[in-house]
């Protein structure tokens, strides 16, 4: 009797060791799940890849041979590109169009990946004259000007703003704040019943 005992403990311990191990290796797999998720859709060199913004109206090329000098009007416009992101400031029969795509860089910087306008300009009927495209490599630099732009008023050092208003602040309400300092009767110790005078 005592060797059946022994043989079912040693069965009990066996199946005992399966458990154990099936336990931990759900574990496993419960926590490669679970930190793996946020990262599942993105693929380990997703997170490196950039990510492309697009701003504004990107005019495709075969949406612009649809509208034709001449013909087109500006319903036509409307209705292949859609509403002009601008209207010339002076002139309403030009119509401008301006996209973007932009790209981050290394050090979280945008890069313009593609940058174009395109201008449409229509008579005083709404028939379409021109179509005139420009991208990124029409564009020119523009150098910052190094000066500095001059304002209006007194020409204050660092320590002169830094203490500029020391002394010339009182709060409202505050026994001694104010012109005609605690006599005021104005304040906590007031009787009068109304502080906001």
């Amino acid at each position: 009797m005592r060797r059946d005992t022994t043989t079912l403990g040693t069965t009990h311990s066996k199946d005992h060791t399966h458990v154990r191990i099936a336990a931990r290796f759900a574990r496993t797999l419960a926590f490669a799940a679970i930190a793996g998720a946020p990262l599942g859709g993105c693929g380990a060199l997703h997170v490196f890849a950039p990510t492309e913004v697009q701003r504004g109206v990107i005019v495709e090329p075969d949406a612009l041979k649809e509208l034709i000098p001449g013909t087109s009007s500006r319903a036509d416009a409307i209705a292949v590109l859609g509403s002009p992101t601008a209207k010339a400031t002076f002139d309403d029969n030009k119509w401008i169009y301006i996209g973007q795509i932009t790209s981050t860089r290394i050090g979280r910087t945008p890069g313009i990946e593609q940058q174009q306008v395109v201008v449409l300009t229509f008579d005083q009927g709404g028939t379409l004259r021109d179509v005139h495209k420009l991208t990124k490599d029409d564009g020119k630099q523009l150098a910052m000007n190094p000066g500095m732009t001059p304002s209006p008023g007194s020409e204050a050092n660092f320590m002169q703003q830094l203490l500029g208003n020391v002394g010339k602040f009182s709060p409202a309400g505050l026994p001694g704040a104010g012109a005609s300092g605690p006599s005021s009767g104005v304040g906590f110790g007031s009787n009068t019943g109304n502080s906001l005078r």
